[in-house]
């Protein structure tokens, strides 16, 4: 098959990324920061290499464009999120969330489109998320930048480059758990990390810009795309934190 490189692999939405396209006989290169778990990965999946990095580091970051340049496939999942109000968190930790999410993102597709270009191939799934088209703070404003650069970069470049932002809602991962987040809600407003990611992989084979799993979700991305954004503003006030 071919090349594909996937950040973020070790657990929920990646990780079904990482085993999807290594069903589809893809070789993997596997990049993130806790190189047990890639390992752990790469032996179960086979056909990887294991690149650790920690893509708020520009010089781990520059490891990883070398690695991306001639890729068949380039997914960038790798995220996290901030479980304060932005006048309470460091700077240090905010442009920190910003290299991984935003900067990361631009610089490794930096490095591997020419190349699918010149190829006549190629194929980039952006991990965005429902989030971005709500004014939910730093990490939401860091999805609306992944969700409108991808729907950019299709629009640039030639139609066999296929890009996608693959946007999902509430997913069952270890996101919240890591941040701190205690996250509610029905039952039935949880996805399943494997039907999305496999949602995902199939909409970008297809061309479809933006990827949106599940008809619920596909909903609630339409009403907030049209929802007048003093009452978006209004509900995202609703869950911030008094002084």
């Amino acid at each position: 098959m071919g090349v594909a490189l996937v950040t973020g692999p070790t657990a929920g939405i990646g990780r079904e990324i990482a085993a999807e396209l290594s069903l589809q006989g893809h070789e993997l290169i596997l990049v993130a920061r806790d190189e047990a778990r890639l390992q752990e990965l790469a032996e179960e999946l086979g056909n990887c290499t294991v690149l650790p990095a920690d893509l708020s580091d520009r010089e781990q970051l520059a490891r990883v464009e070398q690695a991306a340049v001639g890729v068949d496939w380039l997914v960038n999942n790798a995220g996290y999120g901030i479980n304060a109000p932005f006048h309470k968190t460091k700077v240090e930790d905010e442009q920190a969330l910003l290299d991984v999410l935003v900067t990361a993102v631009m610089r490794l597709t930096h490095a591997a489109v020419p190349a699918m270009v010149e190829r006549g191939r190629g194929r980039i799934l952006n991990t965005s998320s429902v989030a971005s088209w709500v004014p939910f703070g730093t990490y939401s404003a860091a999805k609306a930048w992944v969700t409108v650069f991808s729907e950019g970069l299709a629009a640039q470049t030639p139609a066999y480059v296929h890009v996608t932002a693959l946007c999902p809602g509430f997913t069952r991962t270890e996101f919240h758990e890591r941040a701190q987040m205690e996250v509610g809600g029905p039952q039935m407003m949880w996805l399943n990390a494997g039907e999305v990611a496999r949602e995902g992989i199939r909409d970008c084979e297809r061309g479809t810009v933006l990827s949106v799993p599940s008809l619920r979700y596909k909903t609630v991305a339409t009403l907030a795309q049209h929802t007048p954004r003093r009452v978006l503003r209004a509900v995202s006030g609703r869950y911030k934190e008094d002084g």
